[in-house]
């Protein structure tokens, strides 16, 4: 497998921006005396721009005295008037001898040095790279892409084979021994239900560089009306077969069901475990509790015996905590509902082929994986396929 034709693209927490295009929001700010600094910036937090220096400092080169800019509150967008201001901040401005005035600072935190070096021309911000340490963040060693590329073509062949049309389809996989945990696609719609192909209400869309999806699935006869996660209503507009309903549901998306596979896997692996996994059986919140372990080590508790079951290394391992640190491997971007599942699930990185413009959840609609208020957060890459690959798609 060549790996050099594949490009494996890292999804950051937020859209790419030019460096010198950072968006800015207006603030109220005043020259201070130094000895009032602190009391201000006390009085008067600033939470909502954490990576904003409250305090700018400038050296007078002609009386070599220092000056003092702080930040006092944010300030109306569309109003330029300092009556604006809130009252409490009012209060302030005699007393401490302050001379309000509206300038403007970088609206979010840099994420790289370039983009750090020309906010703080706009006004000094803070810069913290990040802390956590997730492989491919920073490139993948030839190893790793030839693991990636092979996961990849198994959800491709899930994806088109047998399907028609085009469903969307999941592999979960534990990267510490390259092993397929589940293998999942949409069971939105059972077998025989009738699907309309030609609905309007799929955008069609391009991708630069390459061959457009909609392009694929003209040469196969099919449409995206069935991929549940680009066109999450598209089931309620369909008829069903309501004598074999139990075959299909709308939230059966390609992730749900691996996740479901994946839990299903554990409680054969583990049974005896699964009393200390009940909800009304809270595991302690100590980082040492041996249900919040991250499972990454490269020993598995399971080995592959001649019969090609699973079994238990050591019946007394603990089970895995839900999918913690695994990787999925996507044909289409999960929608918001399915990267949701995925965060819950503790997934440690997602690879997806495909974006998805209607509903995509972790970079064409929203960015869940930069969503602060999260507990957990993953890694999302997006593999551009090489021409043989996308060609295989076409051939099915």
């Amino acid at each position: 497998m060549d790996s050099d034709a594949w490009e494996i693209i890292h999804i950051p927490e937020k859209p790419a921006l030019s460096p010198d295009h950072q968006p800015t929001v207006k603030v109220y700010a005043s020259l201070i005396k130094p000895k009032f600094a602190n009391t201000i910036v006390r009085i008067a937090p600033l939470e909502d721009l954490r990576h904003v220096k409250r305090v700018k400092k400038k050296i007078l080169p002609d009386r070599g005295e220092t000056q003092l800019t702080v930040i006092l509150c944010l300030a109306p967008e569309h109003h330029d008037h300092l009556n604006n201001m809130p009252p409490d901040v009012q209060k302030l401005v005699d007393p401490y001898e302050l001379s309000p005035f509206i300038t403007q600072v970088c609206k979010y935190a840099a994420v790289s040095k370039e983009e750090w070096e020309e906010q703080s021309k706009i006004w000094p911000t803070s810069f913290h790279p990040p802390t956590y340490n997730i492989d491919g963040i920073g490139g993948f060693s030839e190893e790793d892409t030839q693991s990636i590329c092979k996961f990849m073509r198994v959800v491709i062949d899930m994806a088109v084979s047998g399907h028609k049309p085009l469903v969307n389809a999941a592999v979960i996989v534990d990267p510490s021994v390259r092993r397929i945990i589940a293998s999942e696609t949409d069971q939105v719609y059972a077998s025989s239900a009738p699907r309309d192909n030609t609905s309007a209400g799929t955008r069609p869309f391009k991708e630069t560089g390459e061959i457009c999806l909609n392009g694929i699935l003209e040469k196969q006869n099919g449409s995206l009306s069935a991929v549940a996660c680009l066109n999450p209503w598209q089931w309620s507009l369909q008829p069903h077969d309501t004598e074999n309903c139990s075959q299909w549901h709308p939230l059966r998306h390609a992730s749900m069901v691996a996740i479901e596979s994946s839990s299903a896997r554990d409680r054969h692996l583990f049974p005896n475990s699964s009393e200390s996994f009940r909800p009304d059986h809270v595991q302690p919140s100590n980082t040492d509790s041996p249900a919040k372990k991250q499972k990454t080590s490269s020993q598995s508790p399971y080995v592959q015996i001649d019969s090609g079951e699973e079994t238990l290394r050591d019946p007394s391992m603990e089970r895995p905590y839900l999918c913690t640190g695994y990787d999925i491997f996507l044909l289409l971007e999960p929608c918001t509902m399915c990267a949701m599942a995925l965060v819950h699930q503790r997934i440690k990185r997602i690879f997806y082929a495909f974006p998805n413009p209607t509903a995509g959840g972790l970079g064409s609609v929203h960015r869940l994986q930069g969503e602060k208020s999260l507990n957990h957060h993953y890694a999302v890459f997006r593999v551009l396929l090489p021409d043989d690959a996308l060609r295989q798609m076409t051939t099915v």
